[in-house]
């Protein structure tokens, strides 16, 4: 007998059709003889309409309501679930993140998870009733609900597996698996069978919008064995695992890419010390996050540009931070481009072959393709180019390294 916990996002959960098909699946892998908890998500569309609700009703709203609010939506998919496994003759019943309990600091809408006491649910468990659980909320220190943030859901699945101590935690959604590229691009993209945890958390926050990165950095922290399949086919997923688990490993796993990026160009500023605290001091303090940065020395000599990416949708706020602060900071010309594309080559081989960035290098300059900025990490590295050369960029490196499927 094995102990599994299944979750179900938005779509798997979209109507109370979808609901009864979920619950055959709940069905099935009881059926195996295993002890299932499900963790669900609120039904498509029903967090965004609770949230406009929100802000409709009062736009400088109390934190401890709107989560109050929002939470509701995965109380209610709960509930349906667990009347659709009981109409199939199964035991089932809902709990909420205040009934386990799931624990978490008070940081409202946007909660961490501190401990989840799971005494009585492995007793029913134990029993071979189905718990099904409200993803996305807990209950604060002064008893108050509170929600995750984004990706709560899959957060509270691999939490739960992981207090569980559970087999493996499943995550249904509406895509069967991790694929090499986005196939919608990518038509020859290939379905990995594995991935490992750290190729899966940077393909995750290079853009890769299958896991959320707090999810997968959790399952990481647990050793915690996560599938990744689709809810409305019948086939094998991707599991996300240990390094150890994969015997032969792939020097590039995966292409992702992001087109929530944009560019600044802060051009000759003074080359001396302070002047990247002077430029990076003030964007922090407004809580605007950089990403990819370089420097390079203007034709005098005592100048120099230094060019870094933003989110996009922190771009108007990023300029304006830097346009107050232009007489300490000393620049003469400031050039925003939201017009660009984070591209990410990604694999836990690249730890033992050298070679990766020079072939990336090359097989975007034999297509014409600028480079802009560069970063890189053990097991990635990534290129800022113009957006209107992604879906070249991201077939022609797809070939290069040998991902294509066969034709």
């Amino acid at each position: 007998m094995a102990r599994i916990v299944q979750k179900f996002g938005g779509t798997s959960v979209a109507d109370v059709g979808r609901i009864k098909s979920v619950a055959l699946r709940v069905k099935s892998e009881v059926g195996l003889g295993n002890q299932v908890a499900v963790v669900v998500s609120a039904m498509a569309g029903a967090t965004n309409q609770l949230v406009d609700w929100t802000r409709d009703t009062s736009r400088l709203h109390d934190a401890r309501e709107y989560d109050v609010v929002v939470a509701s939506g995965e109380q209610v998919t709960a509930g349906l679930l667990s009347l659709a496994l009981q109409d199939l003759g199964i035991d089932a019943r809902s709990w909420l993140g205040w009934q386990i309990p799931i624990r978490t600091d008070g940081v409202h809408g946007k909660a961490r998870i501190e401990t989840i006491d799971v005494t009585e649910i492995c007793r029913r468990l134990a029993e071979g009733q189905v718990a099904v659980v409200a993803g996305f909320q807990g209950v604060g220190p002064r008893g108050r609900i509170t929600t995750l943030g984004r990706g709560g859901s899959d957060t509270s699945a691999v939490a739960l597996a992981a207090a569980l101590e559970a087999d493996r935690c499943d995550i249904f959604t509406d895509v069967d698996g991790v694929y090499t590229a986005d196939p919608r691009i990518v038509a020859k993209a290939r379905k990995l069978g594995r991935i490992t945890y750290e190729e899966m958390l940077e393909m995750a926050s290079q853009g890769a919008k299958v896991l959320q990165t707090r999810s997968v950095a959790m399952a990481m922290n647990h050793r915690m064995r996560v599938q990744v399949l689709s809810s409305f086919i019948d086939a094998p997923g991707t599991l996300v695992v240990d390094e150890d688990e994969i015997v032969e490993k792939q020097v590039v796993s995966g292409i992702a890419y992001s087109r929530d990026e944009a560019k600044i160009t802060v051009q000759k500023v003074a080359d001396r010390p302070g002047v990247a605290a002077a430029i990076f001091g003030p964007l922090a303090d407004h809580a605007i996050n950089v990403d990819m940065i370089v420097q390079s020395a203007s034709e005098d000599g005592h100048t120099a540009d230094l060019t870094f990416t933003v989110a996009r949708a922190d771009l108007d706020r990023a300029v304006a931070v830097l346009e107050n602060g232009k007489k300490a900071i000393g620049f003469t010309v400031l050039k925003p481009d939201p017009n660009v594309v984070k591209v990410s080559v990604i694999g836990v081989g690249m730890r033992s072959h050298a070679g990766v960035a020079k072939q990336m290098f090359q097989a975007l300059a034999d297509k014409g393709i600028n480079i802009q900025v560069i970063s890189t990490s053990e097991i990635k590295v990534s290129v800022l180019i113009a957006s209107e050369y992604t879906e070249l960029a991201l077939r022609t490196l797809h070939t290069a390294y040998g991902l294509d499927a066969p034709g």
